[in-house]
């Protein structure tokens, strides 16, 4: 194997802690997300070169703590990259998924890293390193609105609809009334043209999401996201056959074998993916390659990311072959937080998030921010 004279010899980790805007905290069956305590990592190399990445962990969703991601970073991948060639993303990725199991979100921040710090020393964006850009840098985008009262879900989607953006999710897996309700609600509040999904995280039984489907077709919805528990393959694909709502999957695809598994019941008609789910870019595009095989397209996922992780999902976004177009896509994260920690915003307009310019993943770390947000422990690796 060729090797550069480049060579990883520090990996630094900072637990931070963002609050979510009050008007937009996440409400959803898994419960509330008011504050993200995300892990930001720094790659440096020998020679001052350095790349930056963001594990958006969420215990209730993948499992992952802030203190478990830090203590993976620093106590077992970390070592395992100091001293090697950071230009061999992908021999590192396979090197930290045989170090590790599980773990997608802190895997995902090193990667991310790589690829940042790779594109830089190459003086490429990160998506030419995944074969070039297939669309225009502007990505569609759908609101995530959570599981408020009706009429407070009104007045978030007017809110957001006033800001530019052309589509919405409404979070349901509730008790189903208000979940109807609800969505009555923002339909009324958007009018008929307004494309509106919705998204039960898993929170509904076949039974409820069967009576659900009338109401969701009255209304409109254009796609149901991860109506049943994940991993119930098979209760989605009869699901599937009783309605002409696209079907998403979410928290049922983290690995390609999940990919694999959904194909194979024939489970859905869109999956989503994001970095952070899949253990970093490449498992992304490697799933996003297998539902194109199946005739699948691809919705871009989100854990609240900070601008980092926001990044690396539109160099995604703009490579893989299969991103969906009936569907706006939740490259969100920056919209909800309170503050930022890159140097400059990702850019939204026109209801779109725009690709950033420039070498790696084109966005820098704020590191007076980032000291500011960092909570009160020690913060090497």
């Amino acid at each position: 194997m060729e090797t550069s004279r480049l060579r990883i010899s520090s990996v630094e980790a900072y637990p931070i802690s963002v609050p979510i805007r009050p008007e937009f905290i996440i409400a959803s069956a898994l419960g509330e997300h008011r504050v993200s305590r995300p892990v930001i990592v720094i790659v440096r190399t020998d020679d001052g070169l350095a790349g930056c990445g963001d594990a958006s962990v969420t215990p209730v969703w993948s499992g992952e703590t802030q203190a478990g991601a830090l203590a993976a970073v620093r106590e077992v991948l970390a070592p395992l990259l100091i001293g090697r060639d950071p230009l061999h993303v992908a021999s590192l990725a396979d090197a930290m998924d045989r170090a590790l199991i599980g773990n997608p979100f802190a895997k995902a921040a090193l990667e991310m890293a790589l690829l940042d710090l790779a594109g830089k020393a190459l003086n490429v964006p990160a998506h030419i390193m995944l074969g070039g850009p297939r669309r225009p840098p502007e990505i569609p985008l759908k609101f995530s609105i959570g599981a408020f009262p009706p009429a407070a879900a009104a007045r978030v989607a007017e809110t957001v609809a006033s800001q530019g953006l052309r589509a919405v999710k409404v979070k349901v897996g509730m008790e189903l009334s208000l979940d109807v309700a609800r969505v009555q609600a923002v339909r009324s509040a958007l009018g008929d043209g307004f494309p509106i999904g919705v998204d039960a995280n898993g929170g509904w039984s076949e039974s409820v999401a069967v009576a659900a489907l009338p109401h969701l077709e009255r209304l409109g919805v254009n796609v149901i996201e991860q109506p049943l528990r994940r991993g119930d393959f098979r209760g989605c694909a009869r699901l599937r056959r009783r309605t002409s709502i696209p079907v998403m999957l979410d928290e049922s695809v983290f690995t390609r074998e999940d990919a694999l598994e959904a194909i194979r019941w024939d489970a859905c008609d869109l999956i989503g993916i994001y970095p952070g789910k899949n253990a970093g870019v490449w498992r992304s595009l490697e799933i996003a390659h297998l539902a194109a095989a199946a005739g699948l397209e691809c919705v871009i996922g989100s854990n609240l990311e900070t601008e980092i992780a926001t990044a690396a999902m539109l160099h995604l976004a703009v490579s893989m072959p299969n991103l969906a177009v009936s569907v706006g896509h939740d490259i969100i994260g920056p919209l909800y937080h309170t503050r930022r920690i890159g140097v400059e915003p990702i850019r939204v307009q026109d209801g779109c998030a725009v690709l950033p310019a420039g070498a790696g993943l084109g966005v820098a770390v704020d590191m007076a921010s980032l000291a500011e947000v960092t909570n009160a422990c020690a913060t090497g690796a």
